[in-house]
């Protein structure tokens, strides 16, 4: 392939050249915050809390996105794709797996939060780092088997095998129906969606009910600032991209909510910076308050 430019070249390229500043800047910040957090959280944080597996296996993901948008970056920027096709669907489903991995990871950190404040007592035998490992291991398995059929799919119908990412409308889609697999991401999102929502109103309905019971809750202001961040993720990141695949077919209206979604990876660092007291402390320090975790 030798240029991506279409009819309205001029366009065309500002928009090539936003989306690599977006994704180069996405790569610049996500990589390093999410590195440096991904260190901290394994040096100085007890990996026997089911939030700091959660957390890490979050920056894991966040980790594996970044690394595959330089990719783009030089897609972007140049108009030309020479890594061939089999890594354009490895770059593809990396992005895909970040939002379902990402969603349900961010979920998971949700209902720990809502386990530990509304049922401290009666959730202890539930939140061990047993149970968080294996079911970190079933969703890894899960997103990764969602690949196989994508990818197949992605082969079988993507009618220029030199091109990635950019889409227009010479691109040949199949006219057949939407297969099962196009409403597996929106409908895991919205459930997601549902799960956290409902797992903010109970969280605030507590804390409003032990107001003064620092006791319970040592940062009431940290908690709920950790769920509206988790609203935020799903509403602003997750959401829109999803529900862009049943009612449009994939064009250059795709790229912008790709760019966008990209963007939740350098605010997740937040997330953990915001679950943890004291998120720079020494692991034995961390160790004696896991109660605070």
């Amino acid at each position: 392939m030798s240029n991506i430019t279409v009819e309205n070249g001029t366009e065309t390229d500002f928009s090539n050249t936003a989306y690599a500043v977006v994704f180069g800047s996405v790569t610049a910040l996500g990589f390093p915050l999410n590195a440096v957090s991904l260190w901290i959280l394994l040096c100085c944080h007890s990996r026997k809390s089911p939030s700091t597996i959660f957390m890490i296996h979050l920056a894991i993901s966040d980790l594996l996105l970044a690394s595959s948008l330089p990719l783009r970056v030089y897609f972007y920027a140049t108009g030309s794709w020479p890594f061939g096709f089999m890594t354009c669907i490895w770059v593809t489903m990396l992005f895909r797996n970040n939002i379902r991995s990402s969603s349900i990871f961010i979920t998971f950190i949700s209902v720990d939060r809502l386990l530990a404040v509304v049922y401290p007592l009666r959730s202890r035998h539930l939140r061990t780092s047993s149970n968080a490992c294996k079911a970190l291991a079933l969703v890894w398995v899960l997103v990764c088997a969602l690949n196989i059929p994508e990818s197949i799919t992605f082969w079988r119908f993507h009618s220029n095998k030199s091109r990635c990412f950019e889409f227009d409308d010479r691109f040949e889609f199949d006219d057949r129906p939407r297969s099962a697999l196009t409403y597996v991401q929106p409908v895991l999102i919205l459930a997601l969606l549902a799960v956290n929502v409902v797992s903010t109103v109970l969280v605030s309905r507590t804390l409003r009910r032990h107001l003064n019971d620092s006791a319970r809750v040592f940062n009431k202001v940290n908690v709920m600032l950790i769920f509206a961040m988790n609203l935020i993720m799903f509403s602003v990141f997750f959401l829109p991209v999803s529900l862009f695949l049943i009612f449009e077919k994939p064009g250059p209206a795709l790229t912008p909510l790709v760019c966008l979604a990209s963007v939740n990876c350098c605010l997740d660092p937040l997330l953990y910076y915001f679950s943890f007291d004291g998120f720079w402390k020494r692991k034995e320090d961390a160790d004696s308050s896991g109660g605070r975790e």
